[in-house]
């Protein structure tokens, strides 16, 4: 953490450390909840005095907006359009910023049992075309309501100051990139500071958690992808990727990486989760896991706030963040951005120290975007 953003955090400490009161008696709609009313006081207090940023999530399911109406996903999954609905609830709680992604592979995903899975491959020149539609998309919304794009930390920093909501953009999954590494320039030239090179669909890059390998791990079009990212200064995300895969990634980058939306796997199987090896691998330079709010083996929030202390102890509270997957996610515990008052206020009474709680909701974050910025 730079010693600009040292000096910005204390002064919007000092700025907004009195404003959670206040906040929360003109918004008692937490009142219901099963967490005591001093710690949700606390809990909103504490949220709009620090940064606070959501590392992997799809606000308002935009990436459904102007769908090719024949693709298997817009048959079931709910349309998208909603992002005024989840910039409010931002606004509300003290949710200062999301890494709103893009999905990469969404045209040709379908579903195999409960599982998303690829069901054809693209035409060419799709996955760009479909890139560029998200963007535009992207675009809209940032004309149209109370949200400011961040290209850099300071963006973020000056949105919680402001109390101005954020979006950084990010692509779930690299398939727009093909094998023409000048994309990533597009893709960085137009906000996207954070990329996850493979989602469903098994591309030139290497292998995913839920399909059976074809590479092997990472190939040498994907060791090309990575070093390009880490020279433009985005954000590696390895969700998704195979084990061998990410290992490939953590050999290549020189860059601490970030695996935005998982757990580590132990008393609950779950090919979306990672060995505890590769998620100590994860951290050990620096990268962050965000706390997936999945219902794979939870049901309740406070399920989910114990996932982040399983994380916590193992990890350490300087490599844990919060990934949503915002509605995208699997049978959610944690369904809109209000919901961070009560989770904030359940980590309250396990115990986990302000600083600690400051660290998980945002200040890692900010330290590996920090990081990660060319």
């Amino acid at each position: 953490m730079s010693l600009n953003t040292r000096r910005h955090l204390l002064r919007s400490s000092r700025t907004l450390l009195g404003a959670g009161a206040a906040a929360l008696a003109v918004n008692p709609s937490y009142a219901n909840t099963s967490f005591a009313a001093a710690d949700l006081q606390r809990a909103h207090t504490l949220l709009l005095s620090r940064p606070c940023i959501d590392a992997h999530a799809h606000p308002g399911r935009s990436f459904m907006v102007g769908m090719q109406l024949d693709s298997e996903l817009s048959k079931i999954i709910q349309p998208g359009g909603f992002e005024a609905e989840r910039i409010s609830g931002m606004t509300q709680s003290g949710v200062d910023s999301v890494l709103a992604a893009i999905v990469a592979d969404v045209q040709v995903l379908g579903f195999s049992g409960e599982g998303i899975v690829s069901v054809r491959d693209f035409a060419e020149g799709e996955a760009f075309t479909d890139f560029q539609r998200q963007l535009a998309h992207f675009t809209k919304v940032f004309s149209e309501t109370p949200v400011s794009q961040a290209f850099t930390v300071q963006d973020i920093l000056d949105a919680h100051i402001n109390r101005v909501p954020s979006f950084m953009l990010a692509s779930e999954g690299g398939d727009f990139i093909e094998d023409k590494l000048d994309r990533l320039a597009f893709a960085y030239e137009h906000g996207i500071r954070s990329i996850t090179p493979l989602h469903y669909r098994v591309n030139g890059f290497g292998d995913i958690q839920t399909a059976a390998p074809v590479h092997n791990g990472l190939t040498a079009l994907g060791r090309r992808v990575i070093r390009e990212m880490n020279h433009l200064g985005i954000l590696i995300d390895v969700s998704h990727a195979s084990e061998a895969t990410v290992n490939g990634i953590l050999d290549t980058s020189s860059k601490p990486v970030m695996l935005s939306h998982s757990h580590i796997a132990g008393k609950i199987q779950s090919a979306r989760f990672v060995s505890l090896s590769l998620a100590q691998r994860v951290t050990q330079n620096g990268g962050v896991i965000g706390a997936w709010p999945a219902g794979i083996g939870a049901t309740t929030l406070t399920d989910f706030v114990d996932r982040i202390i399983e994380l916590v102890d193992t990890v350490g509270s300087a490599h844990v963040a919060i990934g949503t997957d915002m509605d995208a996610n699997y049978r959610p515990v944690l369904t809109q951005y209000s919901d961070f008052i009560a989770l904030t206020a359940g980590l309250i009474a396990k115990g986990i120290t302000e600083t600690d709680i400051a660290a998980i909701l945002g200040g890692n974050m900010i330290r590996i975007l920090e990081q990660n910025q060319a």
